[in-house]
């Protein structure tokens, strides 16, 4: 356990091209300590200065347990913020709702968005300049540098980083059961390659009349799983020249071979969910936790979906490496940063990143830190949650020794169920970044032909995918390039 903890936390710097990794022996693994170097500056705002916060990122109605947790983080804030007024406020970030949120001055002081995102909203004036603020702490140089790159513009910095991701193949473990895909030791037989997805879901629907995979086709997250499908066939979906102009390769024929192996999950093999442009992020958790579907493409940061929000018992999840295909084998790598309104005060954003500190989610080791984390590991635990290694994407090398001794604390899970994903994730070149130019642009149009090819079974792939391309080369070549 410790070996792995140790790899990812070299893997999780690398994720973000970012050289080096300071080295953890065990014994610093094992002190949780508090650094007294690590400690936050002093909030700049005046003690008696009444400040509201607004959190963005409290948990959604039905996580009793979430709640009661933030509930408790919030006491301990005030009592030691009497000026600060809390406010909850669950938020979950949309791009179809943004704009108008942050025109209007409604958007929480604290939020998260996605990587794909900042350069956006920092270019439009929504999010708010926290550099002299993160300066002040000393937060600054604690940053993956690659990560701060995309919270940052013009030598300012608009955002700090929650966490990292890299997509893999989950699996129902109950399903496997049901259809004898299971070795001696009782653990699942995974396909590793495409053609093995295939055959694997085709026996898991043959032996339970249910889904062998669920597929997204209802929005823009239909196109983000494919671009990694499509990664694995040896597609380069954009390319930019030096001059900066980008070009889309929509429907190259690694591209099509693609598209086409979706079209045949649901024609060939009639593997698929009844109607895949019904499923979206959400929906797809909910197939593979009650056993509607045997394997979901998802992330190491999801695992609370399945189990703690869905009901499939916590050793019952598995998370294992994307396939490789034709083109090789490739998780796409990104992550969640929080971000502030354009609205928010110094003081308000100060008391946001204190708030942070409380959680365990700030660049620090402190005592209240590392509370923090504990407190939310035992949360993981109480919930069926599994208490795996996250991708961290602060340097800080006290924060990362910190979470790996809370994370082999509460482990709750057989590692050799998630090992082989995170074992993947170190072999060179595996973790691709989200494509540059319009990402969520070329996600949309990607999702319109997963929509075609899994509606008519006489759906032309490469006619869809030359629309495609078309339809997002116009974007870019109006919208970025020169």
């Amino acid at each position: 356990m410790k070996k792995l903890i140790s790899l990812l936390l070299c893997l999780a710097v690398g994720a973000f091209v970012l050289a080096g990794c300071a080295g953890q022996d065990d014994t610093q693994a094992e002190s949780q300590a508090p650094d007294e170097s690590s400690a936050p500056a002093e909030s700049t705002a005046p003690e008696d200065e009444a400040v509201t916060l607004t959190l963005g990122i409290w948990p959604e109605d039905s996580l009793t347990d979430d709640i009661a947790m933030h509930e408790a983080w919030v006491e301990e804030f005030t009592a030691m913020h009497p000026n600060v007024e809390v406010v909850p406020d669950y938020y979950k970030y949309a791009t179809d709702t943004f704009v108008s949120l942050a025109e209007s001055g409604n958007l929480p002081t604290i939020f998260e968005t996605w990587y794909t995102e900042p350069q956006k909203l920092i270019a439009a004036g929504f999010v708010a300049d926290i550099t002299d603020e993160l300066e002040a702490r000393g937060w600054l140089d604690a940053i993956n540098p690659s990560i701060k790159d995309l919270l940052s513009a013009d030598g300012r910095t608009y955002g700090i980083p929650r966490d990292g991701y890299a997509l893999g193949l989950m699996l129902n473990i109950e399903q496997f059961e049901a259809a004898g895909l299971v070795d001696d030791e009782g653990y699942p037989m995974y396909p590793e390659t495409w053609d093995e997805l295939a055959t694997t879901a085709k026996a898991i629907k043959d032996a339970t009349g249910e889904a062998g995979l669920c597929l997204l086709a209802k929005d823009n997250a239909g196109g983000w799983h494919f671009s990694n499908i499509a990664w694995c066939f040896g597609a380069n979906l954009v390319t930019q020249d030096d001059a900066g102009n980008f070009t889309g390769h929509l429907n190259s024929p690694e591209a099509v071979a693609a598209m086409q192996d979706v079209k045949d999950l649901k024609w060939k093999y009639d593997v698929l969910t009844p109607d895949p442009t019904n499923e979206d992020w959400g929906t797809g958790f909910v197939n593979l936790g009650t056993g509607a579907a045997a394997m979901y493409i998802a992330a190491n940061d999801a695992v609370n979906q399945p189990t703690q929000i869905n009901g499939l018992p916590v050793d019952k999840l598995s998370l294992v490496p994307i396939p490789e295909g034709p083109g090789g084998q490739y998780s796409l790598s990104g992550g969640t940063p929080y971000m502030f309104s354009k609205d928010a005060t110094s003081a308000e954003i100060n008391a946001a990143l204190d708030y942070l500190v409380l959680m365990g989610k700030a660049p620090v080791a402190t005592e209240e830190a590392i509370e923090g984390m504990r407190t939310d590991a035992q949360n993981k635990v109480d919930n069926g949650v599994p208490v795996i290694p996250r991708f961290p994407a602060w340097i800080d090398p006290d924060l990362l020794a910190a979470e790996q001794a809370v994370t082999e604390e509460f482990s709750n899970v057989d590692m050799n169920l998630f090992n082989d994903y995170y074992d993947a994730l170190t072999t060179p070149g595996n973790l691709h970044l989200e494509e540059p130019g319009l990402t969520q642009d070329m996600y949309a149009e990607l999702t319109k032909v997963l929509q075609a090819v899994v509606t008519d079974e006489d759906a032309d792939v490469q006619a869809l995918m030359d629309t495609a391309q078309e339809n997002y080369q116009g974007m870019l070549d109006d919208q970025l390039n020169q």
